[in-house]
């Protein structure tokens, strides 16, 4: 039986094997998709014909699920559109795959999977619940267990995933049968990671020493760099949106129900013995248990002005928080030397000239004094809109969180008094300091993150389909005006674009853009921040920008590779003049100086220069104490002399030269597969109809 059980605990092995055999090739990326016509498929898509089903997919999700799970990692709400996306991916990588494996007649026999399971080396997946505790293979209970009659099912599945994983490895031989090193690629990669310049001079030959009014470029010149760089010119056709946004951020519903389950809690607490509180922050709370003293700025007002009238021991709350909703279990205060204060605010700010402000200020100050509602005015005339849209409040603060003047009219004024105007770099402050204290509150608490309810993306999700079908029939503008919404709209974007700018990565969203026309209406779509209705904005078909409508724009180029060409001969002259001696440069031109770099390698930003490739790799390839050809960078021309390099240690290249041949073999063959996948991806028949399932 315990035979039994070890090859039937090889399950969850089998599925992990499974999920891994095409890590190497995945590239998490969104697929092509097309809208479904017509009446609902049970098909969630189809790759080059192959349909993949709603069930076939789901039990891909779960399986992928649970591998997560035994790794410990569990999928939340939060990222269940991306790990549905990316279970997308790795089936419609696994089928492509498997269409490969069929087209090139790769097949593996029977004998082959008998040959591996029975071989020196069994597949470590096999043979690792038959290792003994000093790390024996115990072959003889390996092999009883794969001829147990009972364990037959186990075995074919293991012969499967052998199957599978043999297949993959000849798909990689041949895809890879091309990757090759030679030896020049070893030694340019064991020299960069090895050879240092400990020293070397260098006179930077600047552009800036050619004054614009010197340069004359012609419309010729113009129309020269115009032409060499046409490819510069080519504008893809670009769309833009203008959307509606129906977030996922809770509703006041939402808050509502975490308010009432917490009451609930607290409901349960009358009458009892609170010195355990540990436990019941244990079984509700989403944040681990801690017991803390803290400023009157960790708090809401709301949480304040409760615990001045709790006494110790009292449960205060539910109030909301930064956090969530938050039960407090008040323990009690202490008194501090560090004060903190409540002030109100009115800023004035708003008429760009300093006298006129503190003209308006003392306006709005003689208004207050005279028994103008602080509230009022300060909603209606502030500069600081986040205070403003409470009245003015700022909340409670400690010293240094605020500018010296304001700060400094905080804590020495009057509570209650409506302070002069007060000037800071903001503007002018009219201040209100409504209270202050030196105690710190000593609490536990139970927090509830507020999050997104079924019912509330449901009741927003309608909202957006009522919207995307109304406008369809009405117009996007007038529909908006209707039903209040707010209008955003996205940056452009080209048919290749990964992302929207304004509204994040959605290639099907992308792909409708370019399919309809100006004005069309979007269904309802699922986007980062939430569900989304767009309508197409602004179409700007492609081409290339005639030379007229960019001729302004050459001049600075035309003007710099002018510069560059003048750079290039005076490096040359000087350096033909210097007698390989660069300190000379000074004296042969007074505006040069010869300055060093100090130790540097391929990985080093060198003062003054930065991380240049070029020169970097003209200097650790140079001869010493000689003056190298002009070497260009962005800002013009170097002339560099090597004053001493580390040698070419040979015995170190023999011993490192076979791993070094290994990791570009490796790292070229991870990116020759993924242009393979990314290649067949792009040429294959990808139709993706999740949305119709998951809504989106």
């Amino acid at each position: 039986m315990a035979m039994m059980a070890k090859m039937r605990g090889l399950a969850p092995a089998f599925i992990i094997t499974v999920g891994v055999l095409f890590v190497l090739f995945m590239v998490i990326s969104d697929s092509n998709v097309m809208e479904a016509l017509g009446g609902r498929t049970n098909n969630v898509g189809s790759i080059n014909g192959v349909d993949i089903t709603y069930q076939e997919f789901q039990a891909a999700l779960d399986q992928q699920r649970e591998v997560r799970r035994q790794s410990g990692q569990e999928v939340d709400d939060e990222q269940i559109d991306q790990f549905r996306n990316q279970v997308w991916d790795f089936v419609v990588s696994q089928i492509l795959i498997e269409q490969q494996v069929k087209r090139l007649g790769i097949t593996v026999s029977d004998e082959e999977i008998k040959d591996i399971i029975l071989g020196d080396n069994p597949p470590t997946f096999l043979k690792q619940n038959f290792i003994d505790s000093v790390g024996n293979f115990n072959r003889e209970l390996y092999e009883n267990a794969l001829f147990d009659p009972q364990n037959e099912q186990a075995l074919i599945n293991a012969e499967e995933s052998v199957r599978q994983f043999r297949l993959n490895e000849k798909l990689q031989s041949i895809i890879l049968a091309s990757v090759n090193v030679t030896e020049d690629e070893v030694l340019r990669k064991f020299i960069d990671q090895n050879i240092y310049v400990n020293d070397a001079e260098y006179a930077s030959i600047s552009l800036s020493i050619f004054p614009d009014s010197i340069i004359q470029v012609t419309d010729e010149d113009l129309r020269k760099y115009y032409e060499d760089n046409i490819n510069k010119y080519k504008e893809s056709p670009k769309r833009k949106l203008k959307f509606v946004l129906f977030g996922n951020q809770p509703s006041k519903k939402d808050s509502q129900l975490v308010i009432k389950d917490l009451d609930y809690v607290k409901s349960n607490f009358e009458g009892e013995d609170t010195t355990n509180f540990k436990y019941y922050v244990e079984i509700y709370s989403s944040q681990s248990y801690s017991k803390d003293t803290l400023a009157m700025s960790s708090f809401n007002t709301e949480a304040i002005e409760l615990f001045k009238s709790a006494e110790p021991g009292d449960i205060v709350g539910p109030v909301t928080a930064p956090e969530g909703v938050v039960l407090y279990h008040f323990l009690g205060t202490i008194t501090t030397n560090d004060a903190m204060a409540r002030a109100s605010h009115i800023l004035i700010n708003k008429e760009g000239d300093d006298e006129k402000n503190l003209v308006e200020a003392n306006t709005v100050y003689n208004q207050l004094i005279a028994g103008a509602e602080f509230e009022e005015l300060a909603t209606e005339k502030s500069g600081d809109p986040g205070s403003a849209s409470r009245g003015g409040d700022l909340g409670w603060f400690g010293k240094g969180k605020m500018i010296k003047e304001f700060e400094e009219a905080v804590f020495n004024g009057k509570i209650g008094e409506i302070q002069k105007p007060v000037k800071t770099s903001f503007g002018y402050h009219i201040i209100k300091v409504t209270d202050r204290s030196n105690k710190k509150y000593i609490v536990e608490k139970i927090v509830n993150a507020v999050k997104q309810s079924a019912t509330t993306r449901d009741e927003r999700y309608n909202a957006a389909n009522d919207l995307s079908y109304l406008a369809n029939k009405n117009g996007f503008e007038k529909e908006l005006g209707l039903m209040n919404y707010n209008n955003q709209e996205s940056g452009y974007f080209t048919e290749d674009s990964k992302s929207i700018p304004g509204i994040g990565v959605n290639e099907r969203l992308v792909k409708w853009s370019f399919e309809n026309g100006l004005n069309s209406v979007s269904d309802v779509y699922k986007v980062a921040q939430g569900f989304l209705v767009a309508t197409i904005s602004e179409m700007i078909e492609g081409g290339i920008i005639p030379f007229d409508e960019v001729k302004d724009q050459q001049k600075p180029n035309a003007v710099r590779i002018n510069k560059l060409v003048r750079a290039r001969l005076l490096a040359e002259e000087l350096r033909s003049k210097l007698n390989n001696d660069l300190k000379k440069i000074t004296e042969l031109d007074p505006r040069f100086t010869v300055k060093n770099t100090g130790r540097f390698n391929s990985e080093t930003n060198i003062p003054g220069i930065g991380k240049n490739y070029t020169f970097i790799q003209a200097s650790i390839y140079a001869e010493p104490n000689v003056i190298l050809e002009p070497v260009e960078a962005s800002t013009g021309y170097f002339l560099v002399k090597v004053i001493s390099k580390s040698s070419f240690d040979s015995t170190a290249y023999s011993m490192q030269s076979s791993t070094i041949r290994n990791n570009i073999i490796q790292q070229k063959k991870r990116t020759l597969v993924s242009l393979w996948l990314n290649a067949l991806k792009e040429k294959s028949d990808i139709v993706n109809n999740m949305h119709l399932f998951y809504g989106y």
